[in-house]
């Protein structure tokens, strides 16, 4: 892989910096840094105009083609925009699940009429999604979905429960995998529907987080309907369209995911100096060893996109996942001990501090997105050529 950046990235990269410095500086500058993990909840509406004035200024869906409404960017330009928005401390995305993992997926197996009819307004930041995978009895077991739909009266009628449905309570629009041939199982007669969220059948139920926020949902379909033209791909062959959105969650923004990280250790390591416990060696080894591991993520990250444009079977987006999981909770765990004492109280006011909040959330880390176990068990299958797990 070669890393070194053209005349053009670097023209590029100057572009998205001057810009994003300049808008976050101005009208704008009360949602910087807002937002974020265990932030979630803040300035929604705020944050809404913010995407509509990224879309009408181009600066969404950047590696879509063209004709998808993208501006068909390379991977390291689109690289260079998730860091940059990082670094200005951009406020968290509220557009992110449409723009990459619906809009890539309709892009590749989507109709005709669903492009036209989704894709602008991911585009232009006025619709918003949600993912309806998980169930509580089928997390990382997806294949073990049971949310029905039936075609009744010309359209899908559903009936089932989603879980850790991130985002719920500001979509308009949820992707969900369901069952819709009566008596399969398992990966056979899944189907892949684009439902409305606002209609009576559709309940929303807000799960408490120990940060105190709400950014993930119960929710229940009871007689929610969609079209029938909402099914991507052929009814039945759900799972390959399924599989397909997981293989876009891991793209480009990783980077701006782990800039973030380094602006946490950087809060981290300013705590330390300010508190006298730099002066540790303990300490400064854990702060030395954090700053360096971080640095193989990012070689590992470019090591993931690699395989994953030329399309190699590979299992280093596990690998990935399990090292920044478990390098971000020791993270976390290292600011609270660089607070000491003062990690165990809240502010005056009740709310919880920056890295308080980033060692509560980073808990979750080795659950969300696939759990350390299934990882390892990937990378043991994919990678190593073990025997497969029984089911």
């Amino acid at each position: 892989m070669d890393l070194s950046l053209q005349t053009e990235d670097r023209t590029f990269q100057d572009e998205v910096r001057e810009w994003l410095e300049e808008q976050l500086a101005g009208d704008w500058q009360h949602l910087r840094g807002r937002g974020g993990p265990s932030d979630e909840d803040a300035l929604i509406e705020e944050r809404k105009l913010w995407e509509q004035h990224l879309g009408a200024n181009r600066w969404t869906c950047l590696s879509w083609p063209q004709l998808a409404g993208g501006r068909a960017l390379s991977l390291v330009q689109e690289v260079l925009f998730h860091e940059a928005y990082a670094a200005a401390q951009g406020p968290g995305r509220l557009g992110h699940i449409g723009e990459t993992l619906l809009g890539p997926t309709l892009i590749h197996h989507g109709s005709d009429e669903q492009k036209g009819r989704f894709l602008p307004a991911i585009q232009q930041g006025t619709d918003y999604w949600c993912q309806g995978y998980s169930e509580p009895n089928a997390g990382s077991d997806l294949a073990g979905v049971q949310t029905r739909a039936e075609v009744r009266d010309g359209q899908w009628v559903l009936t089932g429960q989603k879980t850790w449905t991130s985002l719920a309570h500001v979509a308009d629009w949820c992707f969900v995998l369901c069952r819709t041939e009566l008596g399969s199982q398992r990966h056979q007669g899944l189907s892949y529907l684009l439902v409305p969220m606002d209609q009576p059948g559709v309940t929303i139920r807000p799960i408490k987080q120990i940060t105190g926020t709400s950014e993930f949902n119960e929710v229940f379909f009871d007689g929610a309907v969609t079209e029938l033209g909402h099914c991507v791909g052929a009814p039945g062959d759900g799972w390959a369209v399924a599989m397909a959105t997981l293989g876009f969650e891991r793209g480009a923004s990783t980077f701006g995911q782990q800039l973030n990280f380094f602006n946490e250790l950087q809060d981290i390591t300013n705590a330390a100096k300010q508190n006298g416990c730099f002066d540790d060696p303990l300490i400064q080894d854990r702060l030395a060893q954090s700053w360096m591991e971080l640095r193989v993520m990012r070689l590992n990250a470019w090591r993931m996109i690699h395989h994953l444009q030329t399309d190699q079977p590979s299992a280093v987006g596990a690998i990935n996942k399990l090292y920044w999981a478990r390098w971000h909770r020791k993270m976390g765990e290292l600011a609270m001990d660089v607070l000491g004492p003062a990690s165990q109280r809240a502010q005056t006011d009740g709310e919880l501090t920056r890295l308080q909040r980033v060692f509560l959330f980073s808990r979750a880390d080795t659950i969300y997105a696939g759990s350390n176990e299934i990882q390892k068990t990937l990378i043991a299958e994919r990678a190593l050529g073990l025997p497969r797990s029984a089911r």
